[in-house]
């Protein structure tokens, strides 16, 4: 009896290196905005204590209730793999004292984990790029963090697919007297309500408002509506914000039913959203979260921020702007033939040129195999150049020089070979 195959675990999925090109052409993207806005990364641990989880994100949401990987550790102790990454920016700024009279301007990029029914661009293990500004409580910073994104989204080429949904969900205060409305309003219309709505009425209501069902978006349309029952401050805060936005040209689309899925969040709640992936439309999502770091041991803290799952902006890029430059093809492919004193020669050389073309890739072929097949090795790469040393260039102290796109050759001396393959690149 053999052994069964070994596979990846559902939901888990491997990044082949045909399909990494494109994510690190979008994260080089994304990365090369965050740093032109003066952001810094921070990389938390994937795993962290159960409870951090429990007291940020709240005990009876979806994600710590049904979604969470958690297991004791061999000291009996509950961890869990992150759900989500913004707790752990928390923790640790809270942990290495970086809030105390001070901002902070902090991205990252990195695996999370929920267990939850895997379909296109949402998977078990999935990735995330976020953003977590502390320290400024204006809705100037609300409105830069929607400028950044609004960025992203040109320099991916992606903007006309994309569309911006905003709304304030106000101070605590305000949510529980709104809370309190709506449970009323639902309990007067329990028989049309489907299982999921039943089951958050009293635990976690305002979800309720962001059911995809359409029989309980029309019974919405008569419920009582979270504005009115916004604090004075926070109505002044989303009107500042929607003058910042409407100075800077940004379009957006009121939403009084965006509430966004933690509990953490409060005032400001944005998501960006698109129509060309189907039923998965987020795209970004994110907002504020004063309370938070207070709530997890922290001086009071104002906070706002935002994240984005990779794999689903990944599949955005390659369906509205599959022309992004995703080349994943050699610049240099080194050829040898002859003795071990000529292999090595070959990749002493390739050594040199990547001192002098650091930003070139440069492949040297290992092996015994004849001029042909090392040349139709360079084709399968889409290899730009060929650099070919035999025991007569070792001789000469040359090189020769084939540009593989038109077929033209030179042999040139070793101490020009920098400069003749940039010409030719």
């Amino acid at each position: 009896m053999t052994d069964k195959k070994i596979q990846s675990i559902r939901g888990m999925n491997d990044l082949l290196p045909t399909e990494s090109a494109s994510w690190q052409q979008i994260e080089k993207i994304v990365k090369g905005v965050l740093n032109s806005y003066g952001y810094n990364e921070i990389r938390t641990p994937i795993v962290e204590d159960t409870a951090l989880f429990k007291r940020a994100v709240g005990e009876v949401t979806d994600i710590v209730e049904k979604e969470m990987y958690t297991f004791n550790d061999r000291n009996n102790e509950s961890i869990t793999l992150r759900p989500e990454i913004t707790a752990g920016c928390v923790r640790a700024g809270i942990e290495h004292g970086l809030f105390y009279n001070q901002e902070q301007r902090l991205w990252y990029l990195g695996p999370a984990f929920r267990y939850e029914k895997p379909q296109k661009g949402r998977y078990r293990q999935f990735h995330q790029f976020g953003v977590e500004v502390f320290g400024l409580e204006g809705p100037n910073i609300d409105a830069e963090l929607i400028l950044l994104t609004a960025r992203f989204w040109k320099a991916l080429g992606i903007e006309q697919h994309t569309s911006l949904e905003l709304n304030s969900i106000g101070s605590l205060e305000a949510r529980a007297n709104y809370r309190n409305a709506l449970v009323s309003f639902l309990e007067q219309h329990k028989d049309k309500l489907d299982e999921d709505c039943l089951r958050r009425m009293y635990t976690n209501p305002l979800r309720v408002l962001d059911s995809k069902n359409p029989v309980i978006q029309d019974l919405l349309d008569k419920a009582p509506k979270l504005f009115d029952y916004l604090d004075e401050e926070s109505k002044q805060h989303f009107d500042g914000l929607c003058r910042l936005l409407d100075n800077a040209g940004i379009k957006y689309n009121i939403n009084q039913r965006l509430v966004r899925g933690l509990d953490y969040y409060n005032r400001t709640v944005f998501e960006w959203v698109t129509s060309s992936l189907g039923a998965q439309g987020t795209v970004c999502g994110g907002g504020r979260y004063d309370g938070l770091v207070s709530q997890l041991g922290g001086q009071p803290t104002p906070a706002v921020g935002f994240a984005m799952g990779v794999e689903r902006l990944v599949l955005l890029v390659q369906a509205v702007n599959p022309s992004l430059n995703c080349d994943n093809s050699i610049d240099i492919y080194m050829i040898s033939s002859g003795d071990e004193k000529t292999i090595s020669a070959a990749q002493c050389i390739a050594e040199q040129l990547r001192d002098g073309l650091p930003e070139k890739r440069i492949v040297t072929n290992y092996g015994s195999s004849n001029f042909k097949k090392q040349f139709a090795k360079a084709d399968k790469l889409g290899a730009k150049i060929a650099v070919i040393i035999g025991e007569n260039e070792i001789a000469n102290q040359t090189v020769t020089i084939k540009n593989l796109q038109n077929g033209e050759q030179v042999e040139v001396a070793q101490t020009n070979i920098i400069q003749t393959c940039l010409a030719i690149l």
